[in-house]
Formats: C-alpha cells, structure tokens, sequence
C-alpha cells in the first residue's frame, strides 16, 4: 500500500470486491459507547494513511467541481485515446452533436455552431504520477451573433478521471488509456451524445454506476471520522422502507461531533479501516435510533448518506463539499467504478 489524499487512503488488495420523508433527529450527545471489539478480525476491505492534501494540489483549480450534483458512470478502456489531439477532439465532438441535433443530417466539421465545446486536462486531479491526468469536457451555448466567449452560459459538463486507479488494471495493452471514473452534470441527453461519441470513437463502454448500501456504510464511517474546521452540517443518513404502498424515506441526522465520537471509539487503528469496525460503526446507530424511536433500521434499505465531506446517493449521484477531500473521495469511487468494469 502506499500514499493517499485525506478523506480517501492508499488500500490492500481486496479478498472481495465490493459487490415521502419522515425526518427523526437523534437527540444530540447521547450516542452509545461502542462494544469492545472482538479479539479476531476478519478484514474485507483496509483503508490506510489518511493524510493531509497534496502540496502540489491548488484548490482553486477545482473549485468549480464543488456543490454541484455529479452523476457517475464507469468507462472501459479508452483504445487510441491520445491527450495530445483535445482540441481536435473537442471539433469533432462539436460535429457529432450537431448531427445529433439535426436528426443525423452532415455537419461540416469547423462549421460556426450556436455552442461550443472544450475538451481540457486537468493535471491537479491526480492521485500519483502513474495516474493519467483528468479530462474536462465542457459545453455551453452561446449566440450565434456573439463572438465574445464571455457571453457564453456553460449548459453540461463531465470529466473522465483515475485516482490511484492504476494499480488497480492488470495487463492492460499499450495503446488504452485507463480513466474509469465518468461524472456528469446537466441534461442526460447530452451525456448520451457524449457518451455515445466516445463509445465510438475509442471502442470503450459506459455503465451507470450505483452505489450499494454496503458501500455507502464504508461512506458514512470513513466520512465521520474526517476532520473538518467548523462545521454545522449535520450526519444525515436516509433509508428507504421496503414493501409500503407508498414510498417512505426515513431521515436520520446525527451531530458531526457525535458521530466522529462514536466512530474515534470504534476505530482501533487510527488511519486504518476495517469491514467490522463500519459494522460495529452502524450497529452503534442503528441501536440508537430503535432505543429513542422503535424503529429497526437494519430492516431498512441505505440510500443517502451526507456529511461534512460529500454527499453520495445509492442511484449514483455524488456532491463534493470540501476541496482538501476531493482527490480522497474520488479515489473511493474510482475503485467502484474499476469494480464494476472487472
């Protein structure tokens, strides 16, 4: 194992791969002590050496990504990608959503459009130097009597991306680029024609990519224990009620202060990770929260969970909050999105 940003954690190999709302606040400082671990461990997943940000990461250059709803996808692969050709990219892209606007009909490639394209790397979203780079892709409109870029309104964008990602493909060919973590934000019909584009011209596959309860859990515990300057946001986690007429969320928030004492008593390693220490982690509060409102949450489904860090929904949808996190949470969803792919 080696380095990782914070909020995330260089990782062991894995034995096994990831595979209406009722809102009740738990009463605040009147989280449980955790059980004694048991004397045996049998570790599923380990994180390692949480540690501040890089130095050589300028949080201004990713600020744009913050506070925004990003919908993730996995890509396979890229075959003959090169980062090298972005602008001629972003021109044929251009024509290829052009043609998709006019129902199919040739678009001169070059031709004045009324948007624009821009296909741009981002170097600061890396997680080592055997990462590739980030690849922004942007689209905004613009009028067709303006010539001044300022007048232009950004409409969609998505980034490709792979932090600490590369050790994780074994044996992949010389001439495909590896970035398996897809985000997006603005109208699905334009990340279809994106993803569409991309499909075609570097042979690679997207799949949406959920995010699972167990998953999320690992979310919840590694999130709570984070450090964070003054904050307010409270631990929010939403469960799903199964097999109701009408749907039924139940919201259940928890003080961050409560939630990293509850979770620096569980936690026997600091900066180390275990599946039971998440177990014991969310046992804790479930056991809470049927004590104060006689409700089983183990019977329940997780399908949200926001803290201080981010926000992550089972569907798929991820909102980062805090920059010196970003390379960290991201390094997270790499791996399920490298998961999902093998």
């Amino acid at each position: 194992s080696g380095s990782a940003p914070a909020g995330g954690c260089s990782r062991q190999r894995r034995a096994h791969r990831w595979g209406g709302r009722q809102g009740l606040r738990a009463p605040s400082g009147a989280l449980p002590p955790a059980p004694l671990l048991l004397g045996f461990d049998i570790i599923f997943f380990t994180f390692l050496n949480f540690f501040p940000p890089q130095e050589n990461t300028d949080p201004r250059k990713t600020a744009f990504l913050l506070r925004k709803q990003w919908t993730l996808y996995s890509v396979t692969p890229l075959h003959g990608f090169s980062e090298a050709r972005l602008r001629a990219y972003a021109r044929l892209l251009s024509a290829f959503i052009a043609a998709e606007k006019k129902k199919g009909l040739a678009v001169e490639i070059g031709a004045e459009l009324d948007f624009r394209v821009v296909i741009s790397s981002l170097p600061d979203l890396k997680g080592s130097d055997q990462d590739q780079a980030a690849i922004l892709v942007q689209l905004s409109s613009r009028s067709s009597a303006s010539t001044n870029n300022s007048d232009e309104k950004l409409i969609w964008s998505g980034w490709l991306c792979s932090v600490f990602g590369e050790d994780l493909f074994e044996n992949v060919p010389e001439n495909f680029t590896c970035l398996p973590l897809f985000l997006t934000n603005g109208a699905e019909s334009y990340t279809s024609i994106v993803g569409s584009w991309f499909q075609n011209t570097f042979d690679c596959n997207f799949r949406r990519l959920p995010i699972s309860p167990l998953n999320l859990s690992w979310m919840a515990a590694m999130w709570s224990g984070c450090k964070v300057d003054k904050t307010t946001t409270a631990t929010e986690l939403v469960f799903s009620v199964p097999s109701l007429p009408q749907p039924l969320d139940i919201s259940y928030a928890i003080h961050p202060e409560d939630a990293k004492a509850l979770w620096d008593t569980v936690q026997k390693t600091p900066g180390e990770i275990t599946q039971e220490e998440v177990d014991i982690f969310m046992d804790c509060l479930y056991s809470h929260f049927h004590r104060h409102f006689k409700i089983r949450l183990s019977a329940t489904k997780l399908v949200k969970v926001s803290t201080a860090i981010a926000s992550a929904h089972s569907d798929g949808i991820i909102k980062f909050l805090q920059s010196q996190y970003l390379t960290g949470v991201l390094m997270l969803l790499t791996e399920l999105a490298i998961s999902q792919i093998q």
